[in-house]
C-alpha cells in the first residue's frame, strides 16, 4: 500500500512545529532586542517501498534574522542600544557567557548591573558592580563612569567597561534561557568597534504583519495535512472492501 497517509501524518506534525516558531516570534514582536527565529521546510526523500513522487517535508531551523530592530528613544540614563552589529556580553543563569542586545539596564540593590531578565552583565573582569552614585553614565564604549555619592559634579569616576563583541552570526544559536551561545561554550573576544546608543533600545526585528500572514499560511496548510490523511485513509477503507468482494 502507498504511504502517503504516513507522509500526510509527518507533515502535519512538522507543520505544527512551524506553527510554534512562528508563535513565538509573534510573541515577542515587542520584546526588546529580540531576533526572529528563522526556519524552512525542506524535501527529504522516502525510504523503502512507495511512489517515486512521495517526498516527506521537514522543518528545519535557519538560524535567526541579524537584521538591526528599531531604535526607541527612552532618554533613561540604563538604557543602551547596540548600534549595528555587535552583542552585550552577559552571564547566564549556568554561568557561561551569554549574548544579547536587550539594552534595558537596571541596578539591583546590591549595585550589580543586570539586564532586565535579571543576568549580570559583563565588563573586562567579571559582572559589574556600581558603587552608591549620584549621577551614572555609558559611554559609547561602554565604560560605565559615576559621580560618587557626596562627590562633586567633577568628580567622575570609570568603574568599568561593559564587554561588547561581536562574532559572527553564523556562530551564534539561541539558548533554552533566551541568550546567544557559541558553539561548545567558547567565548568571544571584546571588539572596540561595537558602539552604544545610551538613552535608545532597540526594539525586536520582528515584523508583526509577515508573522500573522504566515501564521494564516502554515494553519491552511496544516489543514491540507490532514485532508490529506482522511483522503488516504478513506481511500484504504475503500481498497480494503473492494478487495474483501473478491
Amino acid at each position: 500500500m502507498d504511504h502517503s497517509i504516513y507522509l500526510a501524518m509527518n507533515g502535519a506534525a512538522q507543520t505544527l512545529r512551524a506553527q510554534a516558531e512562528n508563535n513565538a516570534n509573534l510573541a515577542n514582536a515587542s520584546t526588546t532586542g529580540f531576533k526572529a527565529e528563522l526556519a524552512a521546510f525542506k524535501s527529504v526523500p522516502v525510504l523503502g517501498t512507495g511512489l517515486a513522487t512521495r517526498v516527506n517535508a521537514v522543518e528545519s531551523g535557519n538560524g535567526f534574522d541579524a537584521s538591526t530592530g528599531p531604535q526607541i528613544t527612552t532618554g533613561r540614563e540604563l538604557d543602551v542600544a547596540v548600534q549595528g552589529q555587535g552583542w552585550i556580553a552577559v552571564q547566564s543563569p549556568d554561568g557561561s557567557e551569554g549574548y544579547t542586545r536587550a539594552g534595558a539596564l537596571q541596578l539591583t540593590p546590591e549595585g550589580l548591573l543586570t539586564t532586565a531578565a535579571g543576568q549580570p552583565v559583563l565588563g573586562d573582569g567579571g559582572p559589574i558592580s556600581v558603587p552608591p552614585h549620584s549621577s551614572l553614565k555609558i559611554g559609547a564604549d561602554g565604560t560605565v563612569s559615576v559621580v560618587p555619592l557626596g562627590q562633586p559634579a567633577s568628580a567622575v569616576a570609570s568603574i568599568g567597561r561593559i564587554k561588547l563583541v561581536n562574532p559572527a552570526p553564523a556562530d551564534l544559536s539561541l539558548g533554552a534561557d533566551g541568550l546567544m551561545h557559541l558553539a561548545g561554550g567558547a567565548t568571544a573576544p571584546g571588539d572596540a568597534t561595537v558602539h552604544l546608543a545610551a538613552g535608545v533600545l532597540e526594539g525586536s526585528n520582528v515584523n508583526p504583519a509577515e508573522a500573522l500572514v504566515r501564521m494564516i499560511a502554515l494553519s491552511r496548510q496544516f489543514e491540507m495535512q490532514v485532508r490529506g490523511i482522511k483522503t488516504a485513509d478513506q481511500n484504504a477503507q475503500a481498497a480494503t472492501q473492494l478487495l474483501s468482494l473478491n
